[in-house]
């Protein structure tokens, strides 16, 4: 089952969303949609800029049961 958990593992580093889209070069609402679970299943390429961002595995943060 897909489970995002990319907004508790950003919070628990002290990364805004800003900072994040600034990081990744995603845009802000597009991270924001992810985390709020109203966008769904991101290509490997978005996920994989958020994982070395986030210093996780593309596991850990959209693949969590």
């Amino acid at each position: 089952m897909y489970k995002n958990e990319m907004r508790k593992i950003r919070k628990q580093q002290g990364i805004t969303l800003e900072e994040l889209s600034i990081k990744t070069g995603i845009s802000t609402g597009y991270l924001c949609h992810l985390e709020l679970g109203t966008r769904k299943n991101p290509s490997a390429k978005i996920m994989d800029k958020i994982a070395k961002t986030l210093k996780k595995s593309i596991s850990e943060i959209f693949f969590v049961e």
